[in-house]
């Protein structure tokens, strides 16, 4: 495909799509995203439910076929880097980490990446029960910082690794719940600069799914090099708001909004602010009625919004200009690039056509 790209696309990439014996024990034998991807049904009249894979099919991450084949896709239509979810609880405790595991020692895919630290509690989300905790995060202080990033350092060193001038990028979920950002942000700079890197580029989520202001809003005052902004997109007004109200009052179910193809407008005007995009969200797959879907995505739509979000970051310097996109496959969570058995290649067209216009 030809076109200049204009803005660096990272997709945040769930390596939840192989079976793990903590999971095993949670939620039954051979438990993976799949299992609630597949099961989910229409809980409101329109409700498009299943969304099933094209493709790739219902694959398992252990498979390096099954990886080379996401990295050809993504290279395909534009994607820079894939941005792994990454599981450290503290004191060496990790989960799903097997496929990035595998694609570091081997060297393959070539798709670029980086981490992206999912520092929260592990719930019961996954079956509508939020309060269920499965896994605590802690942070145990600055010997476990040391543990947890010389864990990483080798990929951190690896040469697809995402780099912003020469820095390795590393995000992370919930700077919030940090017990100290500041102190966070001093340690790792410092320990990347002892290992002989140039630093880290770190990145903070500003989660304001809603808009109801930011959960996270202090990033530059911390000494994070950026922060993304992370609304859905869907169009809250009080006629909107009123409906989603009336609906469940009357029949129940899940919070239901409309898709906007207009959401970066909302977005803060900020260089320091990097732009997240969704084709579409839909989490009651896991959540069931307690979930919130959208409607009416396409990726005409969704086209929208990416070409917006690239030209917010038009007069940026190029090596900064990061597109994050929310996700490549998160299949129950209702936000993927992959292909499907309804659009087919649509998100990933719709988003390379936003990336060239």
């Amino acid at each position: 495909m030809t076109g200049e790209l204009k803005a660096r696309a990272v997709s945040f990439y769930l390596p939840q799509f192989f079976p793990i014996p903590e999971n095993d024990a949670w939620w039954g034998p051979g438990f993976t995203e799949w299992t609630n991807a597949a099961k989910a049904r229409p809980l409101f009249r329109g409700h498009v439910q299943p969304t099933l894979p094209a493709d790739l099919g219902f694959y398992d991450l252990r498979v390096p076929e099954t990886r080379q084949a996401q990295s050809d896709l993504a290279r395909e239509y534009g994607i820079e880097a894939f941005a792994y979810w990454h599981y450290w609880f503290g004191e060496g405790d990790r989960i799903l980490d097997r496929p990035f595991r595998e694609v570091l020692e081997s060297g393959s895919p070539e798709v670029s990446f980086c981490l992206a630290w999912a520092n929260q509690s592990w719930t019961g989300v996954w079956h509508a029960a939020g309060d269920k905790v499965l896994k605590h995060q802690r942070y145990p202080g600055p010997e476990d910082d040391q543990r947890h990033f010389d864990a990483i350092l080798a990929a951190f060193r690896d040469a697809r690794y995402l780099r912003v001038d020469g820095r390795p990028v590393f995000y992370v979920f919930r700077p919030e719940e940090l017990p100290d950002p500041a102190a966070f942000v001093d340690r790792w700079q410092a320990m990347a600069r002892a290992a002989g890197l140039e630093g880290l580029y770190l990145v903070a989520e500003a989660s304001d799914l809603l808009g109801r202001g930011s959960r996270y809003s202090t990033a530059a005052a911390d000494g994070f090099d950026a922060s993304v902004y992370m609304r859905l997109p869907v169009d809250v007004n009080p006629s909107t708001t009123l409906r989603m109200r009336l609906r469940r009052k009357l029949r129940g179910g899940p919070e239901v909004w409309p898709y906007s193809d207009s959401i970066v407008d909302t977005f803060p005007r900020d260089a320091r602010v990097q732009p997240c995009v969704y084709p579409n969200w839909d989490n009651t797959p896991r959540s069931g009625k307690r979930g919130l879907a959208v409607t009416g995505a396409t990726p005409a739509l969704f086209q929208r919004n990416v070409e917006a979000a690239v030209a917010l970051l038009a007069d940026r310097p190029a090596q900064e200009r990061l597109l994050w996109v929310k996700s490549w496959n998160e299949w129950a969570e209702g936000n993927h690039l992959e292909p499907d058995l309804r659009h087919g290649h649509g998100w990933l067209s719709a988003l390379r056509a936003g990336l060239t216009a």
